[in-house]
């Protein structure tokens, strides 16, 4: 195993701040006890090289010797190799691990996050947010609703696929779509009451705040 280095952005305004998608990252390494360092990459000014890692100059991407892999799912399903406290090594649980890191980025995610823009942009009313509204509540928080009553995690232990579902409701709570789900609503207690949450979660806090204090002083 090469280095692993993982690179974010070195600031972000306000609303993002705890959500950035490093932060499931950070768990995975925090959860499985990888030793990495943290980078930055400007957010003002993606050039060459930020492209060059991630072709849609988002973040974040890691780096494990020659390896560059970017997407958080790709990044996790990676580390997951390498640490049986991320992913189960009998079959059963490694393919339930994988389809739920897919069912949490394409069948949940691909929702959550236009409804989530129009929460953020405060426009949370019109045809098109009911839309994004009722298919999130009723065909997505319902249906993980189901799921989350017959167990605690989704593939029997703890797994990334965990790190991401948590991650990804958590964002729906942000803004009370889990109001009505309290089977969801726990799942994502239980996720960031784990100490690797905690701590990811601070770290990346703190990051962005070193930037605040670093632009103040400039």
């Amino acid at each position: 195993m090469g280095e692993l280095v993982l690179t974010t952005y070195d600031w972000v305004p306000e609303p993002p701040r705890g959500f950035v998608r490093d932060l499931r990252v950070r768990w995975a390494l925090e959860e499985a006890g990888l030793p990495y360092r943290v980078e930055s990459t400007p957010f003002k000014d993606r050039g060459p090289e930020h492209y060059a890692h991630q072709p849609f100059a988002q973040v974040p991407w890691l780096t494990d010797g020659d390896l560059s892999i970017f997407e958080s799912g790709a990044i996790l399903l990676h580390l997951a190799e390498k640490s049986e406290k991320l992913m189960p090594r009998d079959p059963k649980g490694r393919s339930e691990t994988i389809e739920w890191v897919f069912a949490a980025l394409n069948s949940t995610e691909m929702a959550s996050v236009p409804w989530s823009i129009f929460h953020f942009m405060g426009q949370t009313d019109g045809q098109m947010f009911g839309f994004f509204d009722d298919f999130v509540r009723n065909l997505r928080v319902k249906r993980m609703e189901t799921v989350l009553a017959k167990r605690d995690w989704l593939a029997g232990s703890f797994s990334v696929a965990d790190i991401l579902m948590v991650d990804v409701l958590r964002l729906i709570d942000r803004f009370k779509g889990l109001d009505e789900a309290p089977k969801c609503k726990a799942y994502v207690e239980r996720g960031k009451a784990r100490p690797s949450f905690k701590k990811a979660h601070a770290d990346q806090m703190a990051h962005f705040a070193a930037a605040d204090r670093l632009a103040h002083d400039a």
